[in-house]
C-alpha cells in the first residue's frame, strides 16, 4: 500500500512488475485487502459465470466498483493460459517490418502523387502509423516485445526517436504510471487534477490540461514539463522520476532524439520545409492527437454516463483497485492497426504479456472479473465514432478531485474562472 497524506512528500511506487505477473502464495494479502460488506450477487448472466460470487454493493442494490473485489491478482494470473505469457521475437519484429513498410509505402506514394486531394488522406493514414509505431515501442518498454532486454531497449530506442519520443525517459515514466494506476497524487499522465493545484493553475493552464481541443495536443509539453502539480522534464536524468542508476538510459535516449532531429534537418534542406512539414510535422501532430485521445480514454470516460470511475489514496489504494478502473475500448477499424491497444485493463494489470495475446488474456479473466470488468461499448461500424460522446462528456465534467479522502470522484469547475 502507498499512504498519500495530504503535504507528505511520498515518492510513487517503483513496483517488479515481473514480480507482480507471477505473485508468490502470499501475494494476494499483499496487494488485496478484505472486501467490504457485499450483498451475494448471482453472476450467472455474465458469460462464463456459473457461480455465485460475492460483489460488494450500494445500498440501491448497483455494484460498488469501487470497493475492494472479492478476487486477488493471483486469481487473475490463474486464469491467463499459459500460452498468453509467451513472447514471440519473430511475431514482434513481423508486426514492425509490416509498421515500417507501410509507413515508408505511404509518404512514397503521397510525395509522388503530390495532389491536393491526397495530402489529408495521407496526413490521416501516416498519423495513424506513427500511433501504430510508438504501441511497438511501448511494447518494447514493457518487455514484452522479446525476451531479451537489449532487442527490446534498441527497438524501442530506434522506434520512438522516429516519432520523437524520449523512449527510456517515457518507459520510466509509463513504469511509475503503472505502478501506481489510479492513485490521485502518484499515478503519472492523466492523473487527476487536486483542487488545491487547481485553484493555482492559471487560465491557459486549465485550458490546455482540461479542455478540448487543446489537450489533444499536450503529449509533447507533458514530455518537456511533465503534469500540473509535477516537475521536471522526461529529458532531464536529474528528475525525479528517475533514480541516479537511470541517467545514462535517459541520456542515450535523448542522443537518439538528438539523431532523429539531425535526420530531420538534412531532410529538411534536401526535399524543402514545406514538403517536410506535409510529410512528417503533421503526421506528428495527428499521432500526437490519437496518442492523447487513446491514453485519455483509458481512463476517463465510463461507457455507462451515469457511472463515475473511482480515484484512490491511501489505504484504499490498491495495485489491483486501481487496474480495474483502467477501460477497455472498441476502436473498430483501428483495433488491429494500433495492435489491440485499446485492451487495456489486463494489460494494465499484466504489462508483460504481448499485445497478440491480450484478447485471449482478457477473455481467460472475464468470469474472475464479473462486474469489475466494464465491457466496452461496441464500435458502430468500421469507424469509432461512438467514443466521441464519451471523450467530450468526461472532458467537460471531469475537472479536479477534492484535496482529501481515500476515494474520491471528478467534479465539475468553471475553466475561465
Amino acid at each position: 500500500m502507498i499512504a498519500a497524506q495530504r503535504g507528505a512528500a511520498v515518492r510513487p511506487a517503483r513496483l517488479n512488475i515481473q514480480a507482480v505477473a507471477r505473485p508468490s502464495p502470499g501475494f494476494k494479502s499483499v496487494f488485496g485487502r478484505k472486501p467490504s460488506p457485499v450483498a451475494t450477487a448471482n453472476v450467472a448472466a455474465i458469460p462464463g459465470v456459473s457461480t455465485t460470487v460475492d460483489f460488494p454493493r450500494n445500498p440501491d442494490g448497483t455494484f460498488d466498483l469501487s470497493a475492494a473485489p472479492p478476487f486477488g491478482l493471483a486469481d487473475l494470473r490463474n486464469a491467463i493460459p499459459a500460452a498468453c505469457w509467451e513472447k514471440n521475437a519473430f511475431k514482434s519484429m513481423a508486426y514492425l517490418v509490416l509498421d515500417v513498410g507501410i509507413v515508408a509505402g505511404l509518404a512514397i506514394a503521397a510525395y509522388t502523387i503530390n495532389q491536393w486531394w491526397a495530402w489529408p488522406l495521407y496526413w490521416f493514414a501516416q498519423s495513424t502509423m506513427f500511433w501504430a509505431l510508438f504501441v511497438v515501442g511501448h511494447d518494447a518498454g514493457h518487455q514484452s516485445f522479446s525476451n531479451s532486454r537489449t532487442l527490446n531497449d534498441l527497438i524501442g530506442n530506434i522506434v520512438h526517436s522516429s516519432i520523437l519520443v524520449p523512449y527510456h525517459g517515457w518507459r520510466i515514466s509509463h513504469r511509475t504510471h503503472h505502478s501506481n494506476h489510479g492513485h490521485v497524487e502518484n499515478d503519472e499522465s492523466w492523473h487527476p487534477v487536486t483542487k488545491g493545484v487547481f485553484e493555482k493553475m492559471d487560465f491557459w493552464g486549465k485550458i490546455g490540461r482540461l479542455s478540448l481541443p487543446w489537450a489533444l495536443f499536450a503529449y509533447p509539453f507533458y514530455l518537456w514539463q511533465r503534469s500540473p502539480g509535477k516537475t521536471g522534464s522526461h529529458y532531464d536524468p536529474a528528475c525525479d522520476l528517475f533514480t541516479p542508476g537511470e541517467r545514462n538510459m535517459v541520456l542515450t535516449s535523448n542522443s537518439f532524439m538528438i539523431g532523429m532531429l539531425g535526420i530531420i534537418t538534412a531532410m529538411t534542406f534536401k526535399l524543402g520545409l514545406p514538403a517536410m512539414l506535409a510529410l512528417y510535422w503533421v503526421p506528428y501532430w495527428g499521432f500526437v492527437v490519437w496518442l492523447d485521445i487513446v491514453t485519455y480514454l483509458h481512463h476517463h470516460g465510463s461507457s455507462d454516463p451515469n457511472e463515475k470511475l473511482p480515484w484512490y489514496r491511501g489505504e484504499e489504494w490498491s495495485y489491483l483497485r486501481g487496474g480495474l478502473t483502467t477501460l477497455d475500448r472498441d476502436f473498430g477499424i483501428f483495433n488491429k492497426i494500433h495492435h489491440d491497444i485499446g485492451t487495456h485493463v489486463i494489460h494494465h494489470l499484466f504489462p508483460q504479456i504481448p499485445h497478440y495475446n491480450l484478447q485471449a488474456a482478457t477473455e481467460a479473466c472475464k468470469p474472475v472479473m464479473g462486474p469489475y470488468y466494464r465491457e466496452p461499448a461496441p464500435s458502430p461500424g468500421p469507424l469509432p465514432t461512438h467514443l466521441i460522446e464519451p471523450l467530450v462528456r468526461s472532458f467537460q465534467n471531469d475537472h479536479y478531485v477534492e484535496d482529501t479522502g481515500n476515494i474520491v470522484y471528478y467534479k465539475k469547475a468553471d475553466l475561465t474562472a
